[in-house]
Order: C-alpha cells, then sequence, then structure tokens
C-alpha cells in the first residue's frame, strides 16, 4: 500500500508537470516581477565580485573568479566573472573574446562570464521568491557567445530548466546553439508554478568541449501572465499636452483583456518621485482632478489582480503607462529692426516656439512666419505689433512696437540748367545734415551742400540728402551745349584749270556755318563747296553757335599750278624753229628733275633744278633720230610724269 501511494504522488507530478507545460498565456506577458541584472560596474576597474553582493540570489557551480583575480587575468575552464566586457585585461587570445557592453548598452553594466567546461552539469542557479502560485510565468535571460565569428570555436548550447522548492522540473527549454555574431541572443522558457511561490531556474552546459563554450550571461527576467491592459484618457490627445493654469478634469479608462476572475483595480500615479496608489481610484473608469496642476509630466498606469491580490507585488497586471504633459508659462518676446526711414524693410523677430502669428498695428493678419520681412515701410505701418508664439502648447503674447521716422524732403536751386562748353554753374541742395554728389567728376566739392558744376557733357547729378539716421535722393539736370569748332581741312594743289573739294568740318551744338571768300565757290554755304580758283586762293571756313556759346574759324590753302604741256617732237636741224625740245610751263617748278634715255635706257639728257631746253646732243654730240624717253619730277604734289619724245633731224 506504501509502495502504491508513492506511485500515485509520482503519477500526479508528473501530470501536473505535463499539464504546466502545455498552458498557454492567453493574455500578455507584464512588467518583469523579478529582473537580475548582475550590478553596476564602474570607470576604472575591470573584475567584480563577489557574486552575491552584485547579484543577490544567484549562485553558480563554476569556479568564481573576482578582485584582485588570477594572474593573468583571464579565465580557464569551468571559471567565471563578474565583468564589464569580454575582452578582459590580460585575455591572450584578442581573437576570441571581444569587446562588447552589457545587454542594455551600458558601458558599466556588469555581466557574467562563463569558461564552459566539457561536462554536461547545471553551471548556474537563480532563485526566484515570492512568486504568486497558479500563473503562468515567462523566465528569459540572455546570452551573448563571447568568441569572435573568426575563431571558429564551439559554440555554447545550454538548457533553461525551471524547478520547484522540491526539485520538481515544471519545463525546460534548450536554446540551441548560440551564434557567434557579436549579438546578444534572448532564450525564454514558460512554465506554471502550481502552488509554489518560489522557482530555481538552472542553467545546464550542453556543449561538450573546452574549445570555445565561452559565453556570457545577463537580464534574467520573469514576467506574469495576465491580462491585456490598454489604458487611454476620455480626450483628445492634444488636450494631454498643456499649459499651467488648465481647468481640464480627466476621466482615466482601459481596455482589459479577459485574465481574472473577480478582478480588482488600482490607480497610480508618478509625478517624477516614483508610482504611488490613488486613493479611491480603485474602479476602471476613474475620475481625475487636473486642474491647475504645476509644470511636469504626470504618469497614469493601471493594476489588476485577483481579488485579495492586489498587495501583492507578483501577483498581479500592471498597465504600461500613459502621460499628461503641463508646460511651464514662457515669457515670450518680439523685437523689430527699428527705428527705420520710410522705404526701409521692417524685419520682425519673436522668440522660439513652434508656430506665431502676427497681427499689425491694425489689428489685421499678417504672417504665420517666426520673423516676417514688410518691405518699402510707410509711415502708417509705424505703430505696436503683436505676435501670438505657441510653444508645447502653450500661446504667449508679446509685443513690439515700429517706429517709421518722418521722411527728409529734399529741396534743390534747381532741377535743370543749361550752360556752354567750359561754362559753371551752382549746384544747391538743403533739407538734410549731409550731401554727398554723385558721379564727382565735374564738381568743385561732392561733400557740400552747394558745388560748382563745370561739367563737360550732359550730366545727371544725383545727391544723397542725410539727417544722419535716413536719407534721400534727388536730381539735377545740367545740359552742355558744346562748343563749335571749324576745321577747314588739309591745304590743297591743283592744276589750272581743275577743282578741288573743300573738307570743311564743324562740330558742336546748333551752329550756321559759311565761306570766305566766295570766288571761284559753287556754294560757300556748304561745308564741302568745290572751288575752281585760278591762282593761288585762302578759304576760311567761319562757323558760328546758335545757342550763344561761340564762334570759330578755319583756313586752308589753295595751291594752283600752271598746266604742264610736255611736247612729244623737235626738230634741232639748226633753222630756229623747234630746235629744242622746251617745256613752257615747267619753269614754276624750280626743283623739277627731267630725266630722258635711249630705247636701251641709257641716259642721254638730265636737267636739275631750273629746266634748261634740250638739244638734242648729249656730251656736245647731235643724237641720231629716234624716239627717246622721258620722266619728269616736278615736286611732292604731282605724280612723275613719263612719255616719250620724237627727236627729228
Amino acid at each position: 500500500m506504501h509502495s502504491l501511494s508513492k506511485a500515485l504522488f509520482f503519477f500526479y507530478i508528473l501530470l501536473f508537470a505535463n499539464l504546466a507545460k502545455a498552458q498557454l498565456c492567453s493574455g500578455t506577458f507584464g512588467q518583469p516581477l523579478i529582473s537580475q541584472t548582475f550590478g553596476q560596474g564602474n570607470n576604472t576597474d575591470s573584475w567584480y565580485g563577489p557574486l552575491a553582493q552584485y547579484a543577490p540570489g544567484a549562485s553558480t557551480y563554476t569556479t568564481f573568479v573576482g578582485p584582485p583575480g588570477v594572474s593573468p587575468r583571464n579565465l580557464t575552464a569551468n571559471q567565471s566573472g563578474l565583468v564589464k566586457t569580454p575582452a578582459t585585461p590580460g585575455n591572450p587570445y584578442a581573437i576570441y573574446w571581444q569587446p562588447h557592453a552589457d545587454h542594455t548598452g551600458d558601458p558599466n553594466g556588469l555581466m557574467l562570464l562563463i569558461d564552459g567546461i566539457a561536462t554536461r552539469t547545471v553551471f548556474f542557479e537563480q532563485q526566484m521568491d515570492n512568486l504568486c502560485p497558479n500563473t503562468i510565468l515567462r523566465l528569459s535571460i540572455w546570452v551573448l557567445n563571447a568568441n569572435s565569428p573568426a575563431a571558429n570555436a564551439q559554440t555554447p548550447n545550454m538548457i533553461l530548466r525551471i524547478t520547484d522548492p522540491n526539485g520538481n522540473v515544471l519545463n525546460e527549454k534548450p536554446t540551441g546553439s548560440v551564434p557567434a555574431d557579436l549579438t546578444w541572443h534572448q532564450y525564454f522558457v514558460d512554465f506554471t508554478n502550481g502552488n509554489s511561490s518560489t522557482v530555481t531556474l538552472q542553467l545546464i552546459n550542453s556543449t561538450e568541449t573546452n574549445s570555445g563554450n565561452d559565453f556570457a550571461l545577463d537580464d534574467i527576467t520573469v514576467q506574469a501572465c495576465g491580462p491585456t491592459i490598454a489604458p487611454f484618457f476620455n480626450t483628445n490627445a492634444p488636450l494631454l499636452n498643456m499649459c499651467e493654469g488648465n481647468t481640464s478634469n480627466f476621466v482615466l479608462d482601459a481596455n482589459i483583456t479577459a485574465g481574472y476572475t473577480d478582478a480588482v483595480y488600482q490607480w497610480q500615479e508618478n509625478t517624477g518621485n516614483g508610482w504611488a496608489d490613488i486613493a479611491g481610484k480603485t474602479t476602471k473608469q476613474a475620475a481625475i482632478d487636473f486642474s491647475n496642476r504645476i509644470a511636469g509630466t504626470y504618469q497614469y498606469r493601471l493594476i489588476t489582480a485577483m481579488n485579495g491580490n492586489i498587495d501583492r507585488t507578483y501577483c498581479r497586471a500592471i498597465s504600461e503607462p500613459i502621460k499628461v504633459t503641463v508646460n511651464p508659462l514662457q515669457t515670450a518676446s518680439a523685437e523689430n529692426s527699428g527705428p527705420l526711414c520710410i522705404g526701409s524693410t521692417i524685419q520682425l523677430n519673436a522668440s522660439e516656439g513652434t508656430s506665431y502669428k502676427w497681427y499689425g498695428p491694425d489689428g489685421q493678419f499678417l504672417s504665420t512666419e517666426r520673423n516676417p520681412a514688410i518691405t518699402n515701410a510707410t509711415k502708417a505701418m509705424e505703430g505696436t505689433y503683436t505676435v501670438q508664439v505657441t510653444a508645447n502648447g502653450c500661446t504667449f503674447p508679446a509685443t513690439t512696437t515700429v517706429e517709421v521716422l518722418a521722411p527728409i524732403i529734399p529741396i534743390t536751386n534747381i532741377q535743370t540748367a543749361t550752360i556752354c562748353g567750359g561754362k559753371s554753374v551752382q549746384l544747391a541742395a538743403s533739407g538734410g545734415a549731409t550731401y554727398l554728389w554723385r558721379p564727382s567728376k565735374g564738381l568743385s566739392d561732392p561733400h557740400i551742400a552747394n558745388p560748382i558744376a563745370s561739367p563737360t557733357e550732359t550730366t545727371i547729378y544725383i545727391v544723397q540728402v542725410s539727417d544722419g539716421r535716413c536719407s534721400v535722393e534727388a536730381e539735377i539736370t545740367i545740359n552742355v551745349n558744346k562748343n563749335v569748332t571749324a576745321d577747314a581741312g588739309a591745304d590743297q594743289t591743283i592744276v589750272t584749270g581743275q577743282s578741288a573739294i573743300l573738307n570743311g568740318k564743324v562740330t558742336g551744338d546748333d551752329f550756321t556755318y559759311f565761306w570766305t571768300p566766295s570766288n571761284y565757290l559753287d556754294d560757300p554755304t556748304k561745308l564741302n563747296p568745290i572751288a575752281t580758283p585760278t591762282d593761288d586762293i585762302t578759304y576760311t571756313l567761319h562757323t558760328s553757335s546758335n545757342l550763344g556759346c561761340n564762334s570759330s574759324s578755319d583756313e586752308v590753302f589753295i595751291k594752283v599750278y600752271p598746266k604742264v604741256v610736255i611736247p612729244n617732237t623737235f626738230t634741232p636741224n639748226g633753222d630756229n624753229v623747234n630746235d629744242t625740245w622746251n617745256i613752257p610751263s615747267i619753269t614754276s617748278f624750280p626743283n623739277s628733275i627731267v630725266k630722258v634715255t635711249n630705247r636701251y635706257g641709257q641716259l642721254v639728257y638730265q636737267s636739275t633744278g631750273t629746266f634748261k631746253p634740250w638739244d638734242g646732243k648729249m656730251n656736245g654730240k647731235d643724237l641720231p633720230p629716234a624716239t627717246y624717253y622721258y620722266s619728269i619730277y616736278l615736286n611732292k604734289d604731282f605724280k612723275t610724269y613719263t612719255g616719250w619724245v620724237m627727236l627729228i633731224r
């Protein structure tokens, strides 16, 4: 009978274990009930210990190495230690254990580093107390393969096992090979704890080798299965970001999935000092008086549990928090670029915010820009501008007063004037304190109010009149009538009977002209008349300004040479008739050069200076009758004459 009872006892235990393993969570796994982080290090140390100091409740069956550690300070098989990174000082195999922060990325967060052995054994245990009985739980752990992919070492492989206080296995689950990818991997096992409030996590080594099998553990958590809780406010989301002085109130509510029978509730609030129960708020819906709250962040969450378990930390479900933000009242500011001058740009500036509304002095809307610009300012735009600055959901007014300075009224002594070339005129401006004229060319001083202007051509002078803050411009146009200038052209030469065209030119503005004397001119009122004088003559071109400026004259000389007639036959036979080759008009050319050659190009006669008639002889001897060839140079005004002459006897 005793043996039968014992057998039934073990049967029920196995049946319960299998049922527990088969149960699935119909809700969600909530926030961690238990969290083992292995503690926090500092900025200087590399190894930490003892394990109980940094990880209460945890124990390891490996040889634990803590400060001061071994020398060199690295692990060997079946050793473990608390470190901030697997790449500890003294590690002789840099290709194996690679630098890596803990699972959260905290550079000072600790992890349990283990050098596994080739034995299937429990190497780590973590006892967890005060769990709510008869609950579906999830235990998870983060594991890092400490070796680099290049090491090609044996990967760690372990079993997650959960036992009750009597050593009964509630569930277990293998991790499989943990890849060497320099990444933390999370593994979990779900179980039901029955009537026990205490369970133990056991990690069992399943890698039967001493080569590789190096890993780190971090962040062991237990989560309870409970209903899914989605809290919410019964108002629009924008109203949850408000300003100080708000008078709104809210109703908290939640959507909750099935999970607990005879459930009870408790709303909690966190104003920055941790979570605290809100007195009297023990229903799924709860009204919150939120008027006139000070600036800050207000978080709310809902706790639900079976009736009787609401005060037991590990027997309840907790929602994610929802929040209301109360923004502090701020002071907005506004500025402008004034005082400014008429025609300038009004630049408005507001303090930083998220949106803006500007209004002009007349109350009309202007812009939604932070720093709007208003071009071409007028006196009517002067006054107070208002901006509504919105930041963090709060709107604050600010004002700035724009001053538009009174306009400068420049006065000039003239608007336009006309002068003759070489003359001057007085310019004058008033209405300001300083003056600047441009262009400066032709002015006695461009920096005074009343300079003397002596331009050589028509010029528009612009004066900038300033009172020290604003300036305005005015114009004076000085028209310059150019003086007249006569140019009779270059002297000319002609031969009696020929004509010459006089090359007269006149420059200037609005003039008349004529030639004197009018003798032998076809029209003395033309600039380019035709002249046919019989003797040397000088003509004068006269011009005068019709604008009352000046007159001018210039002369041109016409040299009239006699017509040159060259005989082509002479008979030097002593009868005193045509005995010499004579050119009658050549006497007018005292510097002439006459040359005669025979048909062979031999020079037979030459006369230089005053012409001497040729008697048909060469060196005192008669030349035979023949045709001879001449070249006659009179002066620079004539081309050289060439031709032939017949000598007949």
